[in-house]
């Protein structure tokens, strides 16, 4: 079992990511405008079970590694790192604008929810940057010491999978409020990228000195 210290520190990190604009919660937050709460919430759970596709893949991946060198994890560790670091950087200089398009037209209206939550996963599961994401988040915090690095990632993908469906689907059921608050804050976006940018630097940062 993930130790409170794990569980606590990655939850924390795990909702300022998932928080912060980016392509899955805009799109979540543009299907919840456009066609309602239902399809929005829909959509959003779809986003959010689309990470367990990525959970699988880490679990594979890192496992494979750990078996084959005892250096392995450490090395995927701060290769993780860096990209952390690259990421936040790239937050920091970011514009901050947050835009919200139109999840479809009105002939994509009358799609069924479980086609919406369908079409989620597989929005999710095929973005390679957020492959990426996972193989390089996931398992900075797994503890070697602790063994069984593959059931940690996969305790791991569960959270964050499990706080995603949460936040996915309040912003589906509050699309439009969260809509009209954004059109008044044109900064929000700005101040959560550098938020997320500080936290992405300063967990990459501590990867990489750990080692």
């Amino acid at each position: 079992m993930l130790t409170l210290a794990q569980f606590t520190g990655f939850l924390l990190a795990a909702l300022l990511i998932t928080a912060s604009p980016g392509p899955d919660n805009l799109m979540v937050l543009g299907m919840g405008m456009s066609r309602g709460r239902r399809q929005g919430i829909a959509f959003g759970l779809g986003c959010a079970f689309g990470c367990l596709s990525h959970t699988l893949l880490a679990v594979a991946g890192v496992g494979a590694l750990v078996a084959a060198s005892p250096v392995a994890l450490t090395v995927l560790k701060v290769g993780g790192g860096l990209y952390l670091v690259w990421l936040g950087f790239n937050a920091l200089r970011s514009a901050g604008a947050v835009r919200v398009d139109d999840a479809g037209d009105a002939g994509e209206a009358d799609e069924s929810l479980v086609r919406l939550f369908v079409k989620g996963c597989f929005a999710n599961a095929v973005n390679p940057k957020v492959i990426l994401f996972f193989l390089s988040f996931l398992p900075q915090f797994v503890v070697a010491a602790n063994g069984h690095a593959a059931l940690q990632l996969a305790q791991l993908g569960v959270l964050f999978t499990l706080q995603a469906a949460v936040l996915f689907g309040l912003l589906g059921y509050f699309s439009g409020a969260v809509g009209q608050w954004l059109g008044r804050h044109p900064g929000a976006g700005l101040v959560l990228d550098r938020v997320a940018g500080v936290v992405f630097i300063g967990l990459g940062l501590r990867l990489i000195w750990a080692r």
